[in-house]
């Protein structure tokens, strides 16, 4: 749930990147990071836990408009998705507002998104969310390995496996090149900010 700093007038929201590990997540993080400084309050911070890392940012997005009067200030996190850092990836999803899901676009790693797919849904569930109901976004990742041969999933098929019940924006993505990382980031953002509106308008 977004924090409302009645002071400064400022809510914060979280917005968390997920998907299976070695997606693209931290490398989303690093070329948003890198590509809207202005945007930025302060620097990408990481915080190493046993061997994984969560990275996280503040982030103030601009010409989104107010709420109420307050400025928006999102913090952005990445988890690590490899399965044996599952308390740390339960850990970043508390209070979380929105969800990036990162899902790696090479064949050898269709299963995996699933299971990272499932494993999102159980930890929502847990906090009392619904992977239906929170502001979620797909980004299809590295769809450039095509022009080196790599077999990777057609754009159709990745739809089918994680999209077809969930009916949310989905994007093809290099994260690598910056391709399709500011759209992904800039829906997400705005379901967000509707979310944000509607859930201050049941408070008041």
């Amino acid at each position: 749930m977004a924090i409302f700093n009645a002071k400064n007038r400022i809510i914060e929201c979280k917005i968390v990147y997920y998907g299976p590990g070695r997606g693209g997540k931290t490398t989303n993080l690093e070329y948003i990071h890198k590509a809207f400084t202005k945007q930025r309050a302060g620097e990408m911070v990481s915080i190493d836990t046993q061997g994984d890392r969560t990275l996280f940012f503040d982030f103030l997005p601009m010409g989104l408009g107010k709420i109420r009067g307050c400025d928006v200030k999102v913090q952005l996190y990445t988890v690590p998705g490899q399965v044996k850092y599952a308390s740390t990836r339960k850990m970043v999803l508390k209070g979380v507002d929105a969800v990036v899901f990162v899902a790696d676009s090479l064949e050898i790693r269709r299963k995996a998104n699933m299971l990272s797919l499932r494993d999102l849904q159980q930890n929502l569930a847990e906090q009392k969310k619904s992977i239906f109901k929170i502001p979620l976004v797909l980004q299809y990742n590295k769809r450039d390995l095509a022009e080196q041969d790599m077999p990777i999933v057609p754009l159709n098929v990745m739809e089918r496996d994680l999209n077809s019940k969930l009916k949310v924006p989905s994007f093809p993505a290099s994260a690598l090149r910056g391709t399709g990382v500011g759209a992904t980031l800039k829906a997400c953002l705005k379901l967000t900010l509707h979310h944000l509106q509607k859930e201050l308008k049941w408070a008041g």
